[in-house]
């Protein structure tokens, strides 16, 4: 049978594993193989193979010999063929089946779109535990086929590969625990309901970029769809568009960390307000967006989401609003305080005999007052001494010495007296 035309697995192996590219290093994943077998490669001595081989974007279009992938690579456990030009099952399969401990495969960004993955070849996968076919366009029917000869994966990947529909296999897989499945077009709830049923033992679902819209689902159906999902991410799911499709997450009953950036609904909210409204609609979550809940954080959420709806139509308030008053009560609306520095003040100004209540701006510095006041008070610049007095300090008036510095850092408030007097000669 003649050999598929293009660049080998074990060509590339080869050429990047060589000594003169590859030089060889003592330490843990590191050094050369020697397989234990007498059909050993004559070129097994000239090899350096680390544990993890990276072959990506090498152009690889077959597998090559068999004999020499089993001799060279009996210890690997990681093997990353993305971005090659691998469009046959059939030649993956004689790689794979040649890599006994193979526990990680990236598959990514081959052309496998238009190839049948046959139940025998899908059995050379067995042992792998982490699957990549992101943009590689695998049909639903090829995913099915790998489901059903690999006992023990527990992590999928399908990004990328142009998803509007989901099929169902006929056969659960329940060893999976992560499936991300971002960047595909998966709009309808009912689309997403199905993974539910595939992978029952689902602990992390990543949904980012999939335009999806509101969930409807009943809370008892989600609970049982979905009884072990501990994390979320619906990134940019640009449909959902009302709190109740967030409430409805409260439904799945270990979820402990939720990823929400990106969701119209929280556009119009103040970065601070979306997280706080968030953290009090679910109350089981731990994490959000990346950040650690922490108990401070939650009861500050809680009572700030009671202050935000209590001047609310009952018709408008959350059933949320209405289990945390009965947790901390009514509260009382947080007073306004204005921390912004004043900028301007209401003076007496006592010169001689005469009094005059002035409006001074606190921005300005002593010898700008002394300028405002030279008309007021009929004295030079020069000629003029002023003195703070601060209604409340029991030491007297404070001598304003320097010309350049600011009112402000006087602490000057409205009822405070400055006195002139003339520079004795």
């Amino acid at each position: 049978m003649d050999q598929p035309s293009g660049r080998s697995f074990m060509q590339v192996l080869c050429e990047k594993y060589s000594p003169e590219n590859f030089p060889y290093r003592r330490g843990p994943g590191m050094g050369v193989h020697v397989p234990a077998t007498p059909q050993g490669s004559p070129m097994k001595d000239r090899l350096n193979l680390p544990s993890v081989l990276v072959l990506n974007s090498c152009g690889i279009t077959c597998a090559g010999d068999e004999n020499e992938i089993a001799a060279f690579c009996a210890h690997v456990f990681e093997l990353d063929l993305s971005d090659n030009k691998l469009e046959d099952w059939h030649e993956v399969s004689k790689i794979v089946s040649n890599v006994p401990h193979l526990e990680f495969l990236n598959l990514s960004s081959n052309p496998l779109s238009l190839s049948v993955l046959e139940r025998r070849c899908a059995g050379s996968f067995a042992g792998v535990r982490k699957l990549v076919l992101n943009n590689s366009k695998t049909s639903w029917e090829t995913v099915h086929t790998i489901l059903q000869e690999l006992p023990d994966l527990e992590e999928l990947f399908l990004c990328l590969n142009d998803y509007e529909t989901v099929s169902c296999s006929p056969v659960c897989c329940q060893s999976l625990k992560l499936l991300h499945i971002t960047d595909n077009n998966l709009q309808d709830w009912t689309e997403i309901r199905k993974l539910g049923i595939m992978f029952p033992s689902l602990d992390t679902l990543i949904l980012a970029n999939n335009n999806l819209t509101t969930i409807e689902e009943s809370e008892d159906s989600l609970a049982r769809l979905f009884p072990n999902l501990r994390s979320i991410n619906l990134h940019k799911s640009a449909g959902l568009h009302c709190w109740e499709d967030i409430d409805k997450l409260n439904s799945f009953p270990k979820l402990e960390e939720v990823k929400l950036l990106g969701i119209p609904l929280l556009q119009s909210y103040t970065t601070e307000e979306r997280r706080k409204l968030l953290i009090a609609r679910l109350p089981s979550i731990i994490k959000l967006n990346g950040s650690i809940v922490g108990d401070g954080e939650r009861e500050d959420s809680e009572r700030f989401f009671i202050r935000y709806y209590m001047e609310f139509p009952e018709e408008e308030v959350p059933f949320r609003y209405h289990e945390l008053v009965t947790k901390y009560g009514k509260l009382e609306p947080l007073a306004v305080v204005d921390l912004r520095p004043q900028s301007s003040a209401k003076v007496e100004v006592h010169f001689q005999d005469k009094v005059e209540e002035m409006s001074i701006r606190l921005d300005q510095t002593v010898a700008d007052l002394k300028k405002h006041l030279k008309t007021v008070v009929q004295l030079s610049t020069s000629n003029m001494l002023l003195f703070y007095l601060d209604q409340e300090a029991p030491f007297g008036p404070e001598e304003m010495k320097y010309s350049s510095r600011a009112l402000h850092s006087y602490g000057i408030r409205d009822g405070d007296k400055i006195y002139v007097e003339p520079r004795m000669k």
